[in-house]
């Protein structure tokens, strides 16, 4: 029997940290190295795996259990998921304009901004994991840090959400398709 040979290499990263300030900030720096190593652009992955993994410390920190961030590309795809777990709080967009936005809750926004998709899938209890695709694929005539997909907007400037399933896992989706 012949081996299976792919076109490109299956690239993937991941790494349990602790659910701290420290933490969140050795996912971005490990995940920016990664991505050195792999040849693919930063900025907007780095932007991205930081909000994550601040939203997992911050909103999914249960005492005495890691967090986990994963990244694979497959084809011109890179994903993102961080995993917490605290599968019973769901992260919500914060509308712009209103006053706990103003705070705080911008993460998700940033996200969706970079992202040309992202959403949640629960987890075996009691996690969830939070995922963002990211358009890695060279395009002619454009250089390849913070391409981003195109989007669709509500007339008040929101996204609607996409229901197109992603890689998975996939529960939620939001796109900008």
């Amino acid at each position: 029997m012949a081996a299976t040979q792919f076109a490109q290499p299956i690239r993937n990263f991941s790494v349990q940290l602790s659910p701290t300030p420290r933490g969140a900030r050795l996912a971005r720096l490990l995940a920016v190295e990664q991505l050195r190593s792999w040849g693919l652009p930063m900025d907007a992955a780095a932007q991205v795996v930081a909000e994550l993994a601040a939203n997992a410390v911050t909103h999914g920190r249960v005492s005495g259990r890691d967090f986990r961030v994963a990244m694979y590309v497959i084809g011109g795809t890179l994903r993102i998921e961080v995993t917490d777990t605290r599968g019973d709080r769901r992260p919500e967009v914060r509308r712009t304009g209103t006053r706990s936005a103003l705070e705080c809750g911008r993460g998700l926004l940033i996200v969706g901004a970079l992202a040309v998709r992202w959403g949640v899938a629960s987890g075996p209890r009691p996690r969830k994991t939070v995922w963002a695709e990211i358009d890695v694929s060279p395009a002619a005539g454009e250089p390849a840090a913070g391409r981003t997909g195109r989007h669709c907007q509500r007339n008040d400037g929101e996204k609607e959400p996409h229901q197109t399933p992603p890689l998975p896992p996939a529960a939620h989706t939001h796109s900008r398709e």
